[in-house]
């Protein structure tokens, strides 16, 4: 997100890394907000309704627009969104885009080109006053609220409040837009029966975790809103559909966490350079175009470079082909290794200290892998923690361990990031850790073969999707285990060609 062209940036633009993204939505509507001029494509369709048939003026817009958009291989129109953008402005005071309209791609509602766009354009203009932030909590709720609340559930909250007040509400036409529970397909949302599709994945405690968290975060807020006859009815589910819906669409701005409308419509693509940018001299949030788009073409950003492990659990989709997957592996020391003490003070210094669930000291880590572009490259993708972390733990003597250490004191302080210089030690420790990826690549392959035999509780589609999702979570994950097992061998071929045995 850092190599967007400078030159199309004035100097006032704050450039912020994303924390939080707009949702990737996969059951919403179409709709169209060029019922308001601007573009050459609504003064064309006002032009062509002066010469038309004598009916509603709304009905010809919709008919040409929707004729224009459906040669582009859209939908149909969307009645419930039409006044979104309008509406939206009104509240502004000012005007917001007048090149994209809201309206429905493969994979649910987006944004889209009305008409010609340049790269380098700005795209749309969000005003801050019209941005949902811990500001917009009532008075009286924030007063009450704890400050041990943090940022998230407080817009939670906000967004129950408001889906509460109903016709009332400041943020009626923006709360309608959110998902609904049955539209979320986060694996906070799958059945124990569908969590178990991706129990080899890290997602599924990711996931476990996820859950206990909005559990504890939902029992805080509870006793406070329950002061409120209006919101004593909200429930658990209530809750997780909001939090899902601030995790999945809010973006941390020099105001901290914030919700922007019409911003979040936009849906993903992960090569796209398009990023929010934060004008804090303007008091507004800017998009500019990465690229030119024809009219009818959607309009994508960049949540960041993130794995489909990160995109299902935070957003609720994933890619058929992620070039930014990667697979959490974990070593351990083993308890009947008779240097298991020794080793483990000693990767105090290889990694963080090392704690179980209670705090006890344990002898396990966990690493990050990506894929390796190249057998027979550097290995760029495989954490150099990783290989340290292997080369410690097939040492087989004390004097071997105090020689990893003594060498990192002379060095730069880190352990084991060298080659081993006696080649069988370097070998065996590699070829352990082959040994152990190729065992999880076993495990992925045998979750993917016992997909194709799943068959669901129910024939819903909703199981269907989410059954594709889990396939592309972990084909994915066994694609980036196979490149690390492709390097790691053809490194133990080279390694294997310089051991010189003793002749007999």
């Amino acid at each position: 997100m850092n190599d967007f062209p400078i030159h199309l940036l004035p100097s006032s633009y704050s450039c912020i890394p994303i924390s939080w993204h707009p949702a990737h939505r996969k059951t919403d509507v179409f709709t169209t907000t060029m019922l308001h001029g601007g573009s050459r494509i609504s003064k064309l369709l006002q032009s062509r309704i002066s010469l038309s048939f004598n009916v509603p003026h709304r009905f010809l817009i919709k008919f040409e627009f929707s004729s224009l958009f459906q040669a582009k291989g859209l939908n149909t129109l969307d009645e419930e969104s039409v006044e979104f953008l309008p509406w939206l402005e009104r509240k502004a005071g000012a005007k917001i885009s007048s090149v994209l309209s809201i309206g429905k791609s493969p994979h649910g509602r987006s944004l889209f080109a009305s008409e010609n766009i340049q790269s380098g354009d700005c795209i749309l203009k969000v005003p801050y006053s019209v941005q949902i932030t811990p500001d917009n909590l009532l008075p009286k709720i924030k007063a009450l609220l704890s400050d041990k609340i943090e940022t998230i559930s407080k817009l939670a909250v906000i967004l129950l409040v408001e889906q509460k007040m109903d016709q009332d509400s400041r943020w009626g036409p923006y709360i309608c837009c959110l998902p609904r529970h049955g539209e979320i397909h986060s694996t906070i949302f799958w059945s124990e029966y569908e969590l178990d599709m991706i129990h080899q994945s890290s997602v599924y405690q990711e996931t476990l975790n996820q859950k206990a968290k909005i559990e504890k975060d939902f029992a805080a807020v509870v006793p406070d809103l329950q002061q409120f006859p209006d919101l004593e009815s909200i429930t658990l589910q209530d809750f997780m559909c909001a939090y899902f819906s601030v995790t999945s669409r809010a973006w941390e701005s020099p105001k901290g966490l914030s919700l922007i409308p019409f911003t979040d419509f936009m849906n993903h693509d992960g090569v796209s350079k398009s990023i929010v940018l934060f004008d804090d001299d303007k008091k507004l949030s800017e998009v500019i175009a990465d690229r030119n788009y024809a009219p009818g073409e959607e309009v994508l950003i960049n949540y960041g470079k993130l794995p489909n492990a990160s995109l299902l659990l935070d957003f609720g989709f994933t890619l058929p082909y992620n070039i930014h997957d990667q697979v959490e592996i974990q070593l351990n020391i083993p308890y009947d290794d008779i240097l298991h003490e020794k080793k483990l003070e000693l990767l105090q210094h290889l990694t963080p200290k090392i704690k179980d669930a209670i705090g006890r000291n344990c002898s396990e880590d966990t690493f990050i892998i990506k894929e390796v572009r190249s057998p027979q490259g550097k290995g760029k993708g495989l954490p150099q923690a990783l290989r340290a972390f292997a080369r410690v733990l097939c040492c087989s003597s004390p004097q071997e361990l105090s020689d990893l250490a003594m060498e990192a004191e002379q060095i730069d302080g880190r352990l084991a990031r060298r080659p081993l210089k006696d080649s069988r030690r370097e070998f065996k420790a590699h070829q352990m850790l082959s040994s152990h990826i190729t065992n999880s690549m076993q495990k992925y392959d045998a979750a993917i073969k016992s997909l194709a035999l799943v068959n669901s509780p129910s024939t819903s589609n909703t199981f269907a999707l989410r059954r594709q999702m889990a396939l592309d979570l972990l084909t994915g994950e066994l694609r980036v285990l196979r490149s690390a097992s492709a390097w790691l061998k053809n490194y133990c071929v080279v390694l294997k060609s310089t051991i010189n045995y003793p002749s007999h």
